[in-house]
This record gives structure tokens, C-alpha cells and sequence, in this order.
């Protein structure tokens, strides 16, 4: 519908609300309609509100032309509209790959793969008592373990004095005295370091490699006992 429109249908019907002078206006597109009735078209008689009807054919062919060009636009009462949503697929992002630290060791079950919770410290490298002990990064604690299957504390330490001929008791009470007693100061890498209920091998610094506990693993980790004794053994 256009303002033209609006306009023809008014002009053919009746002006009931027009007061009887009044113009009728129309603009559409710069066309600019007046028409204006005269007093003497008011009827002689009856309400003063009821004007004739307006006679379409004063259009101007201009205001005609529009008319007939003026696009219609239906839409049905039902109409409904719809758009196509794409497939979207959310896949989260990777885990990011953990720090791996390869072990090899002469024998097939002692190959492994550890997530490195701790860096392995430089004085491993030339020490033949830690260079042993690297290999089993990553082993599991097994109470009673003597074999790269699973150690314990006291397996863990013995297994590797063995691998350089040197022999030490399994329980750890017994590897307390298994060498002279050295001061923290005076301590080696590669010495024992004991503290009642466990023992494991010092890597120097702040730092030992053991067997903890059950559900951990052989790691490089700092010193955590208060008081430990230190232990050099000799063959």
C-alpha cells in the first residue's frame, strides 16, 4: 500500500469526518494534490456532517500513472519464515604433552616411560652409584620389592649397590650400619642417606633419589627428612 492508495480509497468513499471545507491532501513521491470543495457542494438539507462523494476523475494522469505502477505487496496470514543453521561441532582443546624423561636399562622390564616430576640433577652424570639408580625413574614402590619390577626403600638402595658388586642388606635397620657415617657437609653423591623407617641415595645438594611409598614412584626430589644420617659405603 502507498499513500496513493490511502488517497483513491478515501476519495470513492465517504468524508463523514472531514468538516465541510476541508482539503484533501496527497503526497507521493514530490506529487503534491489539493482539492478543495465548495460550500455550494454541501447538500440543502440534512446533517452538516455528510458530504457526497469525491469524484476520482479530478486525479491528474500523473497521480493516476503512479497509482498503476504502485507495487503490491501481499503477504498470507500464515506466513512463516525459517534459515538453515549450519552443523557446528565443538571439540575441546588437547591436552598438552607431559615432560617425558626415557630410562634404559640392560633389562627388558626396567624400560620405561615417567612423567619427570622433578629434573634429574647434574651430578648424576660421572657417578657410578646414581647413573644406576636413573635407570629406575618411574618404577613403582611395591612394599617388600627388590627387582625393577618394584622396589621398596631398602630394595631399591640394595638393588643398586648390587649392580656395582656391592652387597647390602635388604631391610633398611641393618643398612644404617652399613658404611661410616659422614656429616651433611662432608656427604657425596652417591652416599646413603637414612632416617628411621626408610632410606634412599643422595643426589647431592638438597636432593635424593628413593622409593617412597606405596602408590608413588622412584623420583629425583628434594630432602624432606629433618635430621637424616649420611652413609658412605665402601666396597
Amino acid at each position: 500500500m502507498t499513500p496513493l492508495d490511502d488517497f483513491a480509497t478515501a476519495a470513492t468513499g465517504s468524508f463523514a469526518s472531514v468538516g465541510r471545507k476541508s482539503a484533501v491532501v496527497a503526497a507521493s513521491g514530490g506529487l503534491m494534490m489539493t482539492m478543495a470543495m465548495p460550500a455550494s457542494a454541501a447538500p440543502a438539507e440534512g446533517p452538516s456532517n455528510v458530504l457526497p462523494a469525491v469524484d476520482v476523475s479530478a486525479l491528474t494522469a500523473q497521480a493516476r500513472a503512479a497509482l498503476a505502477t504502485s507495487p503490491i505487496v501481499s503477504v498470507p496470514v500464515d506466513a512463516a519464515w525459517s534459515f538453515d543453521a549450519p552443523d557446528i561441532t565443538v571439540v575441546a582443546n588437547p591436552e598438552p604433552e607431559p615432560v617425558v624423561v626415557r630410562t634404559t636399562s640392560t633389562s627388558r622390564s626396567a624400560d620405561r616411560v615417567e612423567v619427570a616430576s622433578n629434573p634429574i640433577p647434574q651430578t648424576v652424570e660421572g657417578n657410578a652409584v646414581l647413573e644406576v639408580a636413573a635407570r629406575y625413574v618411574g618404577t613403582p614402590y611395591v612394599s617388600g620389592g627388590t627387582t625393577p619390577d618394584g622396589f621398596d626403600c631398602s630394595g631399591f638402595t640394595s638393588y643398586v649397590y648390587g649392580q656395582l658388586g656391592i652387597s647390602l642388606s635388604h631391610a633398611s635397620a641393618d643398612q644404617r650400619y652399613a658404611g661410616v657415617v659422614v656429616s651433611r657437609a662432608d656427604a657425596l653423591p652417591g652416599d646413603l642417606i637414612w632416617s628411621p623407617g626408610h632410606v634412599g641415595i643422595y643426589a647431592g645438594g638438597n636432593t635424593q633419589i628413593d622409593s617412597p611409598r606405596p602408590g608413588k614412584t622412584i623420583q629425583f626430589r628434594d630432602i624432606w627428612q629433618s635430621n637424616p644420617i649420611f652413609i658412605r659405603v665402601t666396597g
